[in-house]
């Protein structure tokens, strides 16, 4: 189905490219390429904190990156950019947050991971993906996480057929979705045109 904005009496449809990368789901072989790469990344990440204690047990490695991204250096820029994101971290840290925070992103990487590697529900784990990279590079790790943050970014967008090969196949027809999307009842809307 086309997109198509309606602003005064005139419609706008994306252009073909554009419909066809994201809601054709032929495109769903190319998504699928990015879509486990991103998902093996996320789901080694995961499992590489799975059985390191400084993780799962006292949240120690999350304590020692939070601190050195709140820290205030004499010279130089501090890692955190933000006041308000430093204040958030300090407040995380003061509550001693980083003993349940650093299991919630463990098991939060390998639930993406494996979200994204099987295909079920794509968007939503790309969308927590893409949270998640945002939060590093907020706390000043970019590393890898502006590319992860984009290719998530655009499994978002291509939710509709991102998962197309993989079980949103199944997914998304079983239990649709709240607005009806894939309602084969919902006809094509037919183009706009300027009255005469």
């Amino acid at each position: 189905m086309a997109h198509l904005i309606t602003r005064k009496g005139q419609a706008i449809r994306d252009p073909q490219f554009v419909q066809t990368l994201f809601s054709d789901p032929r495109s769903g072989w190319l998504w699928l390429v990015l879509r486990i790469w991103l998902g093996w990344q996320w789901l080694g990440s995961g499992w590489g904190k799975l059985f390191n204690p400084a993780w799962m047990q006292s949240g120690e490695a999350l304590k020692g990156f939070w601190e050195r991204a709140v820290l205030i250096p004499e010279t130089g820029r501090p890692a955190v950019a933000f006041d308000w994101y430093r204040s958030f971290l300090q407040m995380l840290l003061d509550a001693q947050a980083y003993t349940w925070f650093a299991k919630l992103i463990t098991f939060g990487e390998l639930l993406v991971g494996i979200g994204l590697i099987i295909g079920a529900f794509t968007g939503i784990a790309a969308f927590f993906g893409a949270t998640m990279n945002w939060n590093f590079m907020m706390a000043g790790s970019a590393s890898v996480n502006p590319m992860l943050f984009v290719i998530a970014i655009f499994l978002i967008l291509a939710w509709k057929v991102a998962g197309h090969v993989g079980a949103d196949y199944f997914l998304l027809r079983w239990l649709g979705t709240p607005w009806g999307w894939a309602s084969p009842e919902i006809p094509e809307p037919e183009p706009v045109t300027q009255p005469a």
